[in-house]
């Protein structure tokens, strides 16, 4: 995948532009500014002579244009290729295992075990291996559930660095206690899915909310937040971002942190409590969410199915009544098919109060401090740059690029399981005595199983969604890929230090109502960085994910982000410095 630079007859991107092209760029136009973003962003005033009225000068202005265009392109593509090919280490469940149980298999045939047909998961590791439309065509499929995407991931990138160019540490083998403490969180969630998450605090009485901190606590391998050194009914599911240790080259070792602000106040992020004016129009907070104890794959057949790509035979029941996310169930139903929270988060970001009418307003916020149109006294920015329009037009853009990079991830290195894969085995390992399951014993031992089976009569995860996760591997989460790739954008563009006015919470007694907040201040930033893990663990919420999923797309996604900034700041010809943001490891990060 990775050409020598420099072969002959081509540039050092391995591209070869057209003579005519070439011929209209000023000798070393493009090897002067390689791999240097600030000497790219000097010719945004440097490179163009003034762009004068006349007809005669102003042919000459078009061509001074069209020239430092493709000087800021090439000069782009010469710098992300300058970037190297990242290390890639898997935890070598597919190496380790013959039957493949610690890899993703779902969609393909399966035996009356769930076990995948080894041929099936050849015909994918070609189609994977040669990249060849083709030979995805050519993969048995166990249903009628198709593969997610994966040659999607294969697209060049017109912007930013492409998947083998970012890493993220191996997942958490099968056999591991690391697996085994986030298989019992899960089953603590899907437990605790239709408890109000108001009852999430320090003061709580509800037991079953105390027996899930106790059980936590005592896992040693288990990487969710502390406080004082422990876990708490406030840290309860709440995120985390796991990045690579820069002291480890291979890139083997991981770090777990807890981003800036998300052990504060209430557990749902402020942007998701209130209606984002769009417009004459609102985009609305309350939902529609499924009804309590609707939970499917608690059944042998009905799970199997899932694993072979079947369509689910029985459909979500819904509450017939909208309201705010007051539930973890409530929060798993609105990750389930993407919803507007980016989009809503910049309306609420970038649109005032309404004094007129609150509900039509927004938050208010300031643009961040290096935006330039701040210090102009005659202009601002807009849908080109550095306005409201222009951070919205960055938002999906960002998302498509940041889903090829976590998907690459997923289809061409970890294909690691599913969590409702893993439920399997324990199934088969206490129903049926498979003692070749090698299933960890801290989530075989748990109170959290033992419990579940009390609620569902099984062994296995039970799920909010009825068809399951999508058809590819869990590691690492594609929705928390977007989220955290969306929210760096909006933190690198607005005042990530201000204060969010008027805090609010879902109302306990009443979730289609809202009562004040009143506690610590919410920070933007520290709200935005709540959204981010919002919207990871709402699919672990959900029974699809784990937690090392979501907290390894955080630093995935905040790196592609940066890397989609660092080429937008190449094209402007704004007097600009640079972007500024708080990451989730709280380090401060310069663009």
């Amino acid at each position: 995948m990775h050409k020598d630079r420099g072969s002959e007859g081509e540039s050092q991107t391995g591209r070869v532009p057209p003579a005519q092209q070439r011929a209209d760029v000023p000798d070393g136009g493009r090897r002067r500014f390689l791999g240097a973003a600030g000497g790219v962003a000097a010719i945004a005033v440097a490179g163009l002579p003034p762009l004068a009225a006349g007809e005669e000068s102003s042919g000459d202005a078009h061509l001074a244009f069209r020239k430092h265009a493709y000087a800021v392109r090439s000069a782009a593509a010469d710098a992300d290729f300058a970037v190297a090919i990242a290390p890639h280490p898997v935890n070598g469940d597919e190496q380790k295992y013959a039957n493949l149980i610690g890899s993703d298999t779902r969609g393909l045939p399966h035996d009356e075990r769930g076990e995948v047909d080894r041929a099936a998961f050849d015909a994918t590791l070609k189609a994977y291996a040669s990249g060849d439309p083709a030979d995805f065509e050519a993969i048995p499929l166990g249903g009628k559930r198709k593969q997610l995407n994966p040659i999607g991931s294969l697209a060049v990138n017109l912007t930013g660095c492409v998947g083998p160019q970012f890493t993220i540490p191996p997942a958490p083998t099968l056999d591991s206690a690391t697996r085994a403490s986030e298989a019992v969180e899960l089953y603590w969630q899907s437990l605790l899915r239709d408890v109000p998450l108001s009852e999430l605090t320090n003061d709580t009485k509800n037991k079953d909310v105390l027996a899930a901190v106790d059980e936590l606590n005592k896992l040693t391998a288990f990487s969710g937040p502390r406080k004082d050194s422990g876990i708490t009914p406030e840290t309860l599911f709440r995120g985390t971002a796991l990045y690579v240790d820069a002291a480890d080259p291979s890139g083997q070792t991981g770090r777990y942190v807890t981003p800036p602000g998300t052990l504060t106040g209430p557990y749902i992020s402020q942007f998701l409590l209130k209606d984002a004016p769009y417009g004459s129009q609102l985009i609305p907070a309350r939902i529609r969410t499924a009804a309590a104890g609707t939970d499917f794959h608690t059944g042998y057949d009905e799970w199997l199915a899932i694993q072979n790509g079947i369509p689910p035979a029985k459909p979500t029941s819904f509450d017939p009544t909208a309201r705010y996310i007051a539930t973890g169930r409530d929060l798993a139903e609105y990750v389930h098919n993407n919803p507007a929270a980016f989009w809503s988060a910049a309306l609420l970001l970038g649109v005032g109060p309404d004094k007129a009418n609150a509900e039509f307003g927004g938050f208010g916020i300031p643009f961040a401090k290096s935006n330039p149109y701040l210090h102009s006294k005659t202009q601002t920015g807009g849908y080109s740059t550095f306005g409201l329009p222009y951070a919205q037009s960055l938002l999906p853009a960002t998302a498509s690029l940041a889903i090829r990079v976590a998907y690459w991830q997923k289809f061409y290195v970890h294909r690691a399981l599913r969590p409702e894969a893993y439920g399997g085995l324990i199934h088969h390992r206490i129903a049926n005595k498979v003692d070749a399951y090698p299933v960890h014993g801290d989530i075989l031992n748990s109170a959290a199983l033992t419990r579940s089976v009390g609620k569902f009569g099984t062994h296995l995860l039970s799920h909010v969604y009825p068809e399951g996760a999508p058809i590819h591997s869990s590691y690492p989460g594609g929705a928390a890929q977007i989220a955290a790739s969306n929210v760096t954008i909006l933190k690198a563009l607005f005042d990530e230090d201000a204060t969010i006015p008027n805090p609010v919470q879902p109302d306990p007694k009443d979730p289609t109502k809202l009562i004040p907040y009143q506690g610590e201040p919410l920070t933007v930033g520290g709200e935005l960085n709540k959204l981010a893990w919002n919207y990871g663990i709402g699919r672990d919420w959900a029974g699809i994910h784990w937690r090392s999923d979501f907290s390894a797309s955080l630093a995935l996604g905040e790196a592609l982000a940066t890397n989609v900034l660092r080429n937008e700041r190449q094209t402007y010809r704004e007097q600009f410095e640079k972007f500024t943001f708080t990451r989730f490891d709280g380090t401060r990060a310069e663009v």
